[in-house]
């Protein structure tokens, strides 16, 4: 594996981490409007990806099938939605500013099911790195390496704000910064790995490329409409969320037609 795409996979975790290490710099527990914000803005970035970075190109690349292009697309996004409903009916997880868990029932730690709701929603980031990434490397005409690294940069400016979000409340609940810190790290870890798993598949099945480039789309969308965007509208009415949402879409939007 060359070091670009080593360091395109790198990229979304260190963003993470970064964000993580904002609780040290925490004086009290993060404001609402901050939280809806920072959600609005993910949410944003993720959307735009998923259009611009995936299911578009998995279209294009399912050209010459003419009508039936849109074919590879919809039954690999369909197939992202169902693994990520089923990932969120047998993982134990709390949603921030939430006390009921969903998934099985569990005798885990708050902190810990707080972890693996993140950890959940990064699986799909990890893969969609890994899958553009993937295409690049096959030498697909499509996906260009300033393609792969958009995409790449883009998560990992939607995560700063997920790690921060997972540490800071955390510490705010009596857990030491260094702790906070350490598990807002562990939660995006799983991207890298899961970016890295994916490379690997690809190189075995190379053809199903278009499926996988929507199954990552559909992964991701699933997050943001169960998780993400019910977290930035909840409570008091506010426009903060649907701002920032457009700040983050139009951002990735641009970041993929420059660098693409």
């Amino acid at each position: 594996m060359s070091g670009n795409i080593l360091l395109g996979l790198m990229i979304p975790f260190l963003g993470t981490s970064l964000g993580a290490a904002a609780v040290f710099l925490m004086k009290k527990q993060m404001n609402r409007k901050i939280e809806r914000a920072l959600m609005g803005f993910a949410s944003g970035v993720m959307v735009a990806a998923s259009i611009w970075s995936l299911l578009v190109p998995a279209m294009e690349q399912s050209k010459d099938m003419k009508r039936l292009a849109f074919l590879p697309a919809f039954l690999g996004f369909w197939a992202g939605i169902v693994f990520l409903l089923v990932l969120d009916c047998i993982i134990p997880h709390l949603h921030l500013n939430s006390e009921v868990a969903e998934g099985p029932k569990s005798k885990l730690h708050k902190a810990t099911m707080m972890v693996l709701a993140v950890t959940l929603h990064n699986i799909p980031e990890g893969m969609a790195v890994g899958v553009i990434y993937a295409a690049f490397r096959s030498g697909n005409s499509n996906i260009s390496a300033g393609a792969a690294l958009a995409l790449s940069l883009g998560i990992a400016i939607q995560n700063f704000p997920e790690g921060a979000i997972i540490s800071m409340p955390l510490a705010a609940e009596g857990h030491s910064k260094k702790k906070a810190f350490i598990y807002g790290v562990l939660s995006g870890a799983v991207e890298p790995v899961f970016g890295f798993l994916t490379i690997l598949a690809v190189g075995f099945i190379v053809p199903a490329m278009p499926y996988l480039l929507s199954f990552a789309a559909g992964a991701m969308l699933y997050v943001v409409v169960e998780e993400l965007i019910p977290e930035m509208s909840e409570g008091e009415h506010s426009n903060i969320g649907v701002m920032m949402f457009a700040v983050g879409f139009t951002m990735m939007m641009a970041l993929d037609v420059a660098l693409g």
